[in-house]
């Protein structure tokens, strides 16, 4: 397993991601689009998702394809985010065709970043199009780190971000992970600078530290103040050909991922959720490589994760500080 040329999800054919971000508000979007719709499914194991259009990714359900998924800040305004893409996405000609009309099918998910210092006090809902702005963007190569849907995003003791990293399988599919960091729980071993990722780590994709010092066991999480103020919202994709049944069940493999990642993850007060995607580009295979993926897609969002947090960029009025304050990188602007 190597990543691909990008180390970006965007290594996985016919995909483009978009950002765009308000450093006033302190928030973002962040769009994935497909060139054409794709095969997904979804799984949530946080205690406090925010969703749109989540039920009907279901295996049970009529439309089995999306056009774009969204990734936005801004807790429940962020959905609006969506309605920007959907917008913009019917008036291309795409979506679902039904009576004569286009719908396009744009899920999302949003994570809550509304305590962070940024002005909030919008007279009318920036999030649509901070949406339209992200899709308007979307291409093979995006920033990480205080970028879309990371731009806000903290830690339990450190700043979040936007996050990505990709997989190739030897002479197999390409994984990809894109990750919006805002957790209650810690990305590095006892205040770092190793993360907790270090053992998935390829090169020096985030800082090449190496293992973490033996971590003590008895130590205790202990979140700052903000309980319901996090959620770590992620989209794992592949080039394989997959029903939305074995999307989900990829879903469901890339929250280990989170897990390794994140300590601790999948809390009550965390919404955290995995979108998968399947282009569809190669020929089914079969259990075996469903599980071959299921591996990679946990170990690409493991190393998004780091990623997100290594490259966010210290910004004045910052609620957490950026890792690279406590790993060496540069000072605040």
């Amino acid at each position: 397993m190597r990543p691909g040329p990008r180390n970006l999800i965007t290594d996985v054919a016919g995909l483009a991601v978009g950002n765009a971000e308000d450093h006033a508000l302190k928030s973002g979007a962040t769009v994935l689009l497909a060139e054409a719709p794709v095969t997904a499914g979804l799984h949530v194991m946080g205690g406090a998702p925010g969703t749109r259009e989540s039920d009907l990714l279901a295996p049970d359900k009529l439309v089995q394809k999306v056009d774009a998924l969204v990734m936005s800040g801004g807790s429940a305004f962020g959905l609006d985010a969506a309605s920007g893409v959907a917008d913009a996405l019917r008036a291309q000609g795409r979506g679902f065709e039904v009576a004569g009309q286009r719908v396009p099918i744009v899920p999302g998910a949003i994570l809550f970043d509304l305590a962070n210092g940024g002005d909030k006090g919008w007279t009318q809902n920036p999030y649509k199009a901070l949406g339209r702005a992200a899709l308007d963007a979307a291409g093979p190569d995006f920033v990480l780190g205080t970028a879309g849907a990371g731009t806000g995003a903290t830690t339990m003791d450190l700043k979040g971000g936007l996050g990505s990293a990709s997989a190739q399988l030897a002479d197999g599919p390409c994984v990809g992970a894109l990750v919006a960091v805002n957790a209650l729980g810690s990305p590095v071993v006892q205040g770092g600078p190793h993360f907790w990722a270090a053992p998935w780590e390829i090169g020096a994709e985030f800082g090449g530290l190496g293992q973490a010092p033996a971590h003590d066991p008895a130590i205790e999480p202990r979140p700052l103040p903000g309980a319901g103020e996090s959620t770590t919202i992620a989209i794992v994709a592949t080039d394989a050909t997959l029903t939305q049944a074995e999307a989900t069940r990829l879903a469901v493999a890339a929250h280990d991922g989170l897990a390794r990642a994140l300590v601790p993850s999948h809390t009550l007060f965390d919404g955290d959720l995995v979108f998968a995607v399947a282009t569809g580009a190669r020929p089914p295979g079969g259990p075996g490589e469903q599980m071959r993926l299921g591996h990679a897609a946990a170990i690409c969002l493991a190393r998004a994760v780091a990623r997100g947090v290594h490259a966010a960029r210290p910004v004045p009025g910052d609620p957490r500080p950026a890792w690279s304050l406590r790993g060496g990188g540069p000072r605040p602007e």
